[in-house]
């Protein structure tokens, strides 16, 4: 990153705000349940007033989803930043984070993972609320893949296949089975399931 690209002092000190507001409130969150955490609760524990708090997070569900604001653009980045058609770039992309053990794909047993996945799965209104990133994933993808309603089609089905791929590895950790034991079985599904996308979408792949 050049100086020139490089994020101002007000720019940085306003990332930190919102990292460090939305850590102190998933901390609380986790604690307590979602619920029976009050936003002025929240606002104290990071010392700024509410009307701040809400500059930053206009809804009390925001505070979770920010930790993971910077996927809504990683399908379209790891297109954009690949030589390969787009679903042998996004294949290739969530085996390796299968191999890693990614977050993102559900196949990690790290506890503070698995505490946040169960927040933000196991609450009704972080999951409605979740809608809207994953839309965001759509609109992100669909405009580097042409931007038309076939773009936007074909967006809709690449970001659900990876979404119920990573809900089923999580569903089967967080249920007690053995990474180690689920990777072998989610690269499976993961090959059947973009193959059955390169079959049904042959312009990308």
């Amino acid at each position: 990153m050049t100086e020139a690209t490089q994020p101002g002092l007000r720019e940085r000190k306003k990332q930190r705000m919102y990292e460090t507001v939305s850590e102190i409130a998933i901390g609380l969150f986790l604690e307590k349940g979602f619920d029976a955490v009050s936003v002025a609760e929240i606002a104290a524990a990071a010392e700024i007033s509410k009307p701040t708090l809400f500059r930053y997070f206009p809804a009390k569900e925001d505070l979770v989803l920010y930790r993971i604001a910077d996927h809504e653009d990683e399908a379209a980045r790891v297109v954009v930043q690949s030589e390969e058609a787009p679903l042998v770039a996004l294949r290739r992309h969530f085996l390796e984070g299968l191999e890693r053990g990614d977050p993102v794909t559900g196949l990690s047993d790290h506890p503070a993972v698995l505490a946040f996945h169960s927040l933000l799965y196991g609450t009704p209104s972080l999951v409605a609320r979740a809608y809207a990133h994953v839309e965001r994933q759509e609109v992100a993808l669909a405009e580097v893949l042409g931007g038309d309603l076939e773009a936007r089609l074909a967006a809709g089905q690449i970001v659900a296949v990876r979404r119920v791929l990573a809900m089923e590895n999580w569903r089967r950790v967080s249920g007690g089975e053995a990474v180690e034991e689920v990777r072998a079985e989610a690269v499976v599904a993961a090959e059947r399931a973009f193959g059955g996308l390169a079959a049904g979408l042959a312009r990308l792949a």
